[in-house]
């Protein structure tokens, strides 16, 4: 899939007045979060920011990125909404320019990135997180293939290189104590594109 076709079709999919997701964030985030003391946090590809806005609420100072200016929008009405701010920038990591060990957090929830480039996203990243830092993550597993068979309705990748594995998260995180690293059965119900049976990983790592 070409860039730009990348790009149209999550514009396509953010455009409408619905949300894609719903506007409640994820509930590992919210369980992880609320384990935390608020401090600067970053939301990669965040979408309609149902995730960066319920951080803001929280307390959070809230950056977040992703490639559709469609999902900037939604994201920033959602925002004034709930009367709180977040920091929205579009475009890919690398032309972005964020600072080395600017953030207490990083939460990926359903970042997926093609098979090329996500080991090296997650490790520009990792630069951008201070020592003692968290990483949040949730997002559908390899195994994942099997649950979009029995219903679409569930959503995610249907090609295995942009799903994940335990073994992955260990390699693109090595120097992190490891606080939780599963591959979970769970059931969604985010918005129109996340309903039913799935299997994800889940990680939340503390940068040494």
């Amino acid at each position: 899939m070409t860039d730009n076709a990348w790009l149209e079709r999550w514009n396509e999919r953010y455009s409408s007045e619905d949300f894609a997701y719903g506007t409640e964030p994820n509930n590992y985030l919210k369980e992880q979060l609320e384990k935390l003391k608020p401090g600067i946090i970053l939301f990669p590809a965040e979408g309609e920011g149902r995730n960066a806005v319920f951080a803001a609420i929280k307390g959070w100072n809230v950056s977040a990125f992703d490639i559709s200016s469609e999902g900037k929008n939604k994201a920033l009405r959602l925002a004034e909404n709930n009367n709180v701010s977040i920091d929205y920038q579009i475009g890919e990591l690398k032309s972005l320019n964020f600072q080395t060990e600017q953030f207490d957090a990083i939460a990926l929830i359903y970042a997926h990135f093609t098979a090329d480039i996500k080991s090296s996203i997650h490790q520009t990243l990792d630069r951008y997180l201070r020592k003692g830092g968290i990483v949040i993550f949730e997002a559908f597993s390899k195994k994942h293939l099997e649950y979009i068979a029995k219903n679409e309705k569930v959503g995610g990748p249907k090609d295995i290189g942009s799903l994940f594995s335990t073994e992955e998260i260990k390699a693109d995180f090595p120097d992190y104590d490891i606080i939780e690293l599963e591959e979970k059965e769970i059931e969604l119900n985010e918005g129109l594109f996340h309903n039913g049976t799935g299997s994800v990983i889940r990680f939340v790592g503390q940068k040494q």
